[in-house]
């Protein structure tokens, strides 16, 4: 039986091995185990007097008769004005605004390929431009060739006519 105390012992300065331990690397207040605990004191008389001094009696809801605790009642609270606050709020809450006017192609949404004609649109504006040179140089070929027709029919016109005369 005298093995299962000092084993318990034994653990028991373990366990406040670890504590202390825990203790320093926690940074919390350590209990110096070393001497004998304190004694805990009743309180004298004065400190009780001191404590009294400094609770003072405030007297809100009862009218005392006495001439001593007439002093120590404290006046009747007025109710603060709420409404200067309430405005303040108000006015904080009303949102100014911010876009006068509103672009609606902004706010349609866009089609799905809308990024695929961006890119592509550099590229049409050349081709625009080949497209329209070619039209013209097309329309200027058919004209020579009725210039030429137009004088080939003028020509067969006053030959026509000269041998009619």
């Amino acid at each position: 039986m005298a093995a299962a105390p000092g084993r318990l012992q034994e653990e028991a300065l373990r366990r406040k091995e670890r504590l202390k331990a825990l203790r320093a690397r926690t940074g919390a207040k350590q209990d110096t185990d070393e001497g004998p605990p304190e004694i805990k004191q009743f309180r004298s008389e004065d400190e009780e007097e001191d404590k009294a001094k400094h609770k003072e009696l405030r007297l809100r809801n009862y009218a005392p008769e006495d001439e001593e605790l007439k002093g120590r009642v404290v006046p009747a609270a007025k109710p603060a004005s709420v409404e200067d606050k309430v405005k303040d709020q108000l006015e904080a809450a009303k949102p100014e605004p911010i876009i006068d006017e509103v672009d609606l192609a902004n706010l349609a949404p866009r089609k799905p390929d809308w990024d695929l004609k961006r890119d592509v649109a550099k590229k049409l504006e050349k081709l625009e431009k080949r497209t329209q040179r070619a039209i013209a140089e097309l329309i200027r070929e058919r004209l020579r060739g009725q210039e030429e027709n137009l004088a080939s029919v003028v020509e067969s016109a006053k030959q026509e006519g000269s041998d009619s005369d």
